[in-house]
């Protein structure tokens, strides 16, 4: 660890810290449809939107109306993105006469970018056409962040509202979103990632001459090896910045090409590289803010944002001292830091960004749910790839996806005022709301739910051939890669270990079967707590009250954070990294 890494750090989380409050006060106006300045442009065009499809946007939903049609919206753009990529062979903006994608793998890419997961089990840039890519993918990216987003904010409505059963309009509320939040940050953004050179153009793909031409071995399909002279090179372009805002700004981490943020026409510099950062704590970080607007409370809405920040610190040292102190397996190797070399473990990480911005990166993108990579966290050590892996399966509740980290750490909330009730001996309260039997079963089902799919899945796949059969590595690390699989799939992640192969039958319906109960079973119970905390009545503080906007409440989320996950998945995490750790501190390699 070096002091020029803690302060790229640090600086990145002021950063984050500068943004939330701005951030989040315009989100607020945004959904409360107050005025802002972007209105005399985007009001016009939202009231044709509303006249064209039939929308009465001064209608208000119940839960139970909000949450189906976010069901039946997504539901439908699930089946348009599989047609797409079942035809993409016979539509228009292929210039790579790519052919159509074969059902296992367009019914989990499609589960996938629906749910704002972004698993991606093939190789971009040889399997989706233009077409695919933007019409299909790009067009779920802001869709599928949309939908989270404003399900935060109906959980938002349903602590700030009272004695009511309207919570607000799904399709006024989606269609606000993309119209003022996501459309024009991304395409301002766009243009500074251009600055930067990251590619957009619908050009065919270059073929250019060596320089250097090299002579490699191959293997044809007899097991006969033969020589053979390189002299060209095939180099894959496209419409990629228009994708990769809001790959990151909607927290969906579906790169344009297979190594996604490694890959210099995605992220080419080390101020790209920042801009992509602060894209994906931006919007799960002005929420909190935001929460704290709406319900009036602007010191609970920080509280929050302090736990988010303190678990953030704790897993970026954690990952930044066991990558900088590199592999002891390494005995030959120079893994210290130098004027020359960054030092440590740089395994499957990209010289440009070192050791300090490769661990960043893989922190934040498993805080939030994006997924996005600049390195391969399969080649981490141990305990580096521990921590992404318990961001995920804590829920991704350090800031989190774009709303899922809101009401995802909202069910941590309402565990913890629970539990501070039954420490005191009085009716848990939350912002002048009573949290009753109901609201704590339906939270400890949405915690269940996620365990369930996440464990059951993998202990399947352990066991079986068409599960053991992908991985790369046998022990501990071959478990690891299972599980990450599918802690990444059920929490919405898209990140993988990438030593597995996840292109095969078991593993595209599988994980697209975890995608789906991770995003929409778990919302469910969520919205149910939404839609009965919004019929109770406020009462007023007292004594008794325990509060939710200081210090000791930020301990106690945390605490109960830790904890569920630590009960929850320990025994995983010990067949996998931990003792993969251990055999390494003995210096053994399974």
């Amino acid at each position: 660890m070096t002091a020029n890494g803690w302060f790229q750090i640090l600086f990145f989380l002021l950063a984050i810290f500068l943004v939330t409050k701005p951030l989040g006060i315009f989100m607020t106006r945004v959904f409360n449809r107050e005025k802002t300045l972007l209105d005399r442009a985007l009001r016009p065009i939202e009231k044709i939107l509303y006249r064209l499809v039939g929308v009465d946007e001064n209608h208000e939903m119940r839960w139970t109306e909000y949450t189906i049609a976010m069901l039946l919206f997504s539901g439908v753009s699930m089946t348009l993105l599989y047609l797409l990529e079942r035809t993409q062979k016979w539509l228009p903006f292929n210039p790579q006469k790519l052919s159509n994608v074969e059902p296992g793998l367009a019914f989990g890419t499609a589960a996938s970018f629906t749910t704002n997961t972004n698993w991606q089990s093939y190789v971009p840039e040889s399997t989706m056409s233009y077409l695919t890519q933007m019409a299909g993918l790009a067009y779920h990216n802001f869709v599928s962040a949309a939908v989270g987003i404003v399900l935060a904010i109906v959980v938002i409505r349903g602590i700030a509202r009272r004695e009511t059963e309207k919570l607000g309009n799904f399709w006024v509320d989606t269609t606000r979103c993309l119209l003022w939040v996501l459309l024009p940050f991304c395409l301002v953004g766009s243009l500074v990632l251009v600055s930067q050179g990251v590619v957009q153009n619908l050009k065919p793909y270059t073929i250019v001459e060596l320089t250097d031409p090299q002579t490699v071995r191959v293997t044809d399909a007899d097991g006969k090896t033969t020589s053979q002279r390189v002299t060209q090179q095939l180099i894959a372009q496209g419409p990629v910045a228009s994708q990769e805002v809001i790959k990151e700004f909607g927290t969906n981490g579906g790169g344009f090409f297979n190594a996604n943020s490694a890959h210099p026409f995605e992220n080419p510099t080390p101020l790209a590289n920042f801009v992509e950062l602060v894209l994906i704590f931006a919007i799960p970080s002005g929420l909190t803010y935001t929460l704290g607007r709406m319900t009036r409370s602007q010191r609970h809405g920080w509280a929050v944002w302090a736990a988010m920040a303190f678990l953030f610190l704790a897993g970026i040292t954690a990952t930044y001292w066991a990558e900088a102190k590199g592999n002891s397996l390494l005995s030959g190797a120079d893994q210290h830091a130098t004027g020359q070399q960054s030092g440590g473990n740089m395994e499957g990480k990209e010289v440009r960004f070192g050791i300090a911005n490769s661990v960043l990166f893989a922190t934040v993108t498993t805080d939030a749910s994006c997924g996005a990579v600049n390195s391969m966290h399969d080649s981490y050590t141990p305990v580096g790839g521990m921590v992404p892996l318990i961001n995920i399966m804590l829920g991704e509740v350090v800031f989190g996806g774009v709303g899922a980290g809101l009401y995802g750490i909202f069910v941590f909330v309402v565990l913890a005022v629970f539990i501070a009730g039954l420490m005191v001996g009085r009716t848990p309260e939350y912002l002048g709301k009573k949290i009753e039997s109901y609201d704590v079963k339906m939270a400890m089902l949405a915690v269940l739910i996620l365990t369930f799919t996440i464990l059951g899945f993998s202990a399947l796949a352990v066991i079986k051939p068409f599960g053991t059969a992908g991985i790369s590595n046998p022990g501990p690390h071959g478990f690891s890669q299972i599980l990450y699989a599918y802690v990444s799939s059920t929490g919405n992640n898209g990140s993988a270990f990438a030593g597995i192969n996840a292109n095969t039958m078991w593993y595209n319906t599988s994980t697209a079967v975890a995608q789906l109960l991770g995003r929409f079973f778990m919302i469910i119970p969520i919205m149910a707590i939404a839609g009965n905390l919004a019929r109770k009545k406020t009462v007023p503080e007292s004594a008794g009250t325990f509060p939710v906007t200081g210090a000791l409440f930020s301990t106690l989320l945390v605490s109960t954070i830790l904890i569920v996950g630590a009960l929850t998945f320990f025994p995983a995490l010990s067949l996998g990294p931990i003792l993969e750790h251990l055999l390494m501190m003995a210096g053994k390699a399974f």
